[in-house]
């Protein structure tokens, strides 16, 4: 595992470069995990790695957004079966993903209906992308380390104090599935850097 710290940008350019040599060796649809704890930048770096894939290719990668297959604030494992099921199963296997996204207004699984065949990157980001199931699947596996008050400044950024009563909540599940996930050790580039 390589640790890096550097800015978001930096970050973007290293995955990009290893995405890029993962095609030029023959990867058509290389696969990439963005993990890391709540607020520690990952659709950020997601975003980043998108647009700078799009730049280099013909086509635009697509994301998938952990946030859209989790099943509100205390479906974080259901999301993370979710993804294997639904996902990375059907990939692996080598037929057509197909999904419907988690409707939080809604509080069910009544959103859109997705579907990815290949033919481009797909990028995973999201609390819980990088699991020991997961990464059997993944072409590249990315953790971010940030620190935890740094995290949390961003959670209320982002949300307000509108969901600051489920920052425990979330970060219960994210405790209990990274200890057992061991996601951290799993990766391939370890990013720290309180920027993302």
């Amino acid at each position: 595992m390589n640790t890096l710290q550097l800015s978001p940008e930096s970050a973007a350019d290293a995955v990009v470069a290893r995405v890029l040599e993962l095609i030029d060796s023959g990867v058509s649809s290389p696969i990439i995990l963005i993990d890391g704890r709540a607020g520690s930048g990952k659709s950020t770096l997601a975003d980043l790695v998108q647009r700078g894939l799009f730049r280099e290719g013909d086509s635009l990668p697509r994301i998938v957004h952990m946030d859209d297959l989790y099943e509100g604030w205390g479906g974080l494992q259901a999301g993370v079966d979710y993804l294997l099921r639904f996902v990375l199963g059907p990939l692996g296997r080598g037929v057509r993903a197909e999904w419907q996204e988690f409707d939080w207004a809604m509080d069910a699984r009544v959103g859109r209906w997705r579907e990815f065949a290949g033919g481009t990157p797909l990028i995973v980001e999201g609390c819980g992308a990088l699991s020991l199931a997961a990464s059997e699947f993944a072409n590249l596996r990315v953790w971010l380390e940030v620190d935890e008050a740094v995290r949390h400044e961003r959670w209320l950024t982002r949300d307000g104090h509108k969901f600051d009563s489920q920052w425990g909540v979330w970060a219960a599940q994210e405790l209990e599935f990274y200890a057992r996930e061991r996601s951290a050790e799993l990766a391939d580039l370890l990013v720290t850097d309180s920027t993302l």
